[in-house]
């Protein structure tokens, strides 16, 4: 069989298994926005279903016959290609599949769909002993994929941590954090004790839900977010999933008497939704229409939620319409009140919330204790006191419910241990991107002020979105901005953003 029928078999094949996985996010999508209550067991089996059917048609034999005939042959020379990309990727994609056993992969379905149900009815009840065996199913059962996953010398936590964050290392991403947060203590301590301090009072006032609704669609299709090939609606977790190339289901929530809850988590999750509307569409399924990483991902996200969306420029084109949307809320606000607002910075109990200052200690706190839970060191029965102990230490705070202290994020419930560290990873990409875009594009803030973003969300296609998955993320950084990732365009951005607001 010559290499272009190999490569076109592949291709085929992928684009099966595609179909596939798109059917079983579908089902989980469903589950999460609308499954009756009694239906869980039986949405747990048909997922599981299409989970193993996945894996086994990843891991068929044929599969690696065509990508060991690929490898060696002129189809795959150039690797940076998307034909070389494409059998590089698979190769690494179908190592680590092969090492996965089908009845494992089977068993973290179910507990993924079972225990994202336990979790939200433990969290709605306020009972994290509700939820505690579900954590503690889905913790052994990704205990023993680590210890399949992991090469000689790695730790579980590095085996898991590479399903999001491809070559990122525990020990890497620890002297990271370790330099962010001594960074970041001193500007938020600075902040603290400032004399001038917003009035958020203003954020609590009486926003109705149906109206929110509303102005949140506005503000994600003003950032680019295609609504023909996409559609908002709400869960108990904020979260982005696609469906098929044009089939991008972004989800928010909305508190009536906060209103950052859900602008932003829209803006964030609008951003998610923008990456995969910006891939490739006829290589779907394929490394070059697949996201690099989850940090990578998170960079879209958190670019616009906080670079774009938190910025004054922006503002003077949003906040007309934020009255004309509340005007009984914000009709007597001016524009200066309200940027201040949502750009408070105050240590808090929600990481999703959480100012951008502030937020990366909240990653912090769970990147520890998720490597303390693998690891064996920590008990699961014994988080929510370990969790109380880093909010004090951290950030001063301790949650006086489970709801809004251990039981506030989804990512455990669903097996993602190791995802956490890809939020600040994210954080750090975000804004050496926008340091990037802004100094290769001239006045954008000129653009924002007239609800134009096209020409930055242009330059991410570019760069960030139609590469796919054919460089890694350190390189894709690289190409897009000249430089290895580095926190200086993050503390450079927050300093300057929140010096003048703030008189520091």
């Amino acid at each position: 069989m010559k290499p272009e029928q190999r490569f076109s078999a592949l291709r085929k094949h992928f684009h099966e298994v595609a179909l596939l996985s798109s059917t079983a996010d579908a089902l989980e999508w469903d589950e999460r926005t609308g499954l009756p209550s009694a239906a869980g067991q039986y949405r747990a089996a048909q997922v599981t279903l299409l989970r193993g059917m996945v894996h086994r048609r990843k891991t068929d034999p044929l599969v690696g016959e065509h990508l060991g005939h690929l490898a060696d042959s002129p189809l795959a020379a150039d690797p940076e290609s998307d034909e070389g990309a494409t059998v590089r990727r698979l190769q690494e994609d179908y190592r680590r599949e092969q090492k996965l056993p089908v009845r494992l992969v089977e068993a973290l379905a179910e507990a993924t769909v079972l225990g994202q149900q336990k979790w939200d009815a433990a969290r709605r009840a306020d009972d994290f002993d509700a939820f505690l065996p579900a954590l503690q199913q889905m913790l052994a059962l990704k205990c023993e994929a680590a210890d399949h996953l992991r090469a000689s010398g790695q730790s579980r936590y590095d085996a898991l941590m590479e399903e999001f964050e491809p070559g990122a290392s525990t020990v890497e991403i620890a002297a990271v954090f370790a330099e962010l947060r001594a960074r970041l203590v001193p500007l938020v301590q600075a902040i603290s004790e400032a004399s001038r301090q917003p009035d958020v009072d203003l954020l609590r006032r009486e926003f109705p839900i149906d109206q929110q609704r509303a102005f949140s669609r506005f503000a994600a299709q003003t950032i680019g977010f295609d609504f023909t090939r996409g559609r908002l609606d709400e869960t108990s977790h904020p979260f982005c999933t696609s469906l098929g190339p044009d089939d991008s289901r972004i989800l928010t929530r909305y508190e009536p008497n906060w209103f950052p809850t859900g602008l932003f988590g829209t803006l964030h999750e609008a951003g998610h939704g923008i990456y995969e509307q910006g891939l490739r569409a006829d290589w779907y399924g394929l490394p070059p229409g697949s996201y690099v990483s989850l940090g990578i991902h998170e960079s879209q996200s958190r670019l616009w939620e906080n670079l774009v969306g938190r910025s004054l420029a922006f503002w003077r084109y949003l906040f007309p319409h934020a009255q004309q949307a509340f005007p009984s809320s914000l009709g007597d606000a001016s524009l200066e009140q309200m940027h201040f607002a949502v750009n408070a910075v105050r240590p808090s109990l929600i990481r999703v919330e959480a100012d951008e200052a502030t937020y990366n200690l909240h990653v912090i706190i769970r990147f520890e204790l998720e490597q303390q839970l693998v690891s064996g060191e920590l008990a699961a029965e014994d988080l929510p006191e370990a969790w109380n102990a880093r909010y004090r230490e951290f950030l001063g705070v301790e949650s006086p419910t489970a709801a809004d202290g251990v039981l506030q994020d989804v990512h455990w419930s669903a097996g993602l241990f190791g995802y956490f560290p890809t939020y600040a990873l994210g954080n750090l990409c975000a804004a050496q991107l926008f340091e990037a875009a802004t100094d290769q594009l001239g006045d954008i803030d000129r653009a924002f002020a007239d609800g134009d973003t096209g020409e930055l969300l242009q330059w991410l296609r570019t760069r960030i979105h139609r590469p796919g998955r054919v460089f890694d993320p350190a390189e894709l950084i690289q190409r897009a901005t000249g430089k290895p990732l580095s926190s200086d365009p993050l503390i450079k951005s927050l300093t300057d953003r929140y010096t003048p607001l703030y008189h520091l």
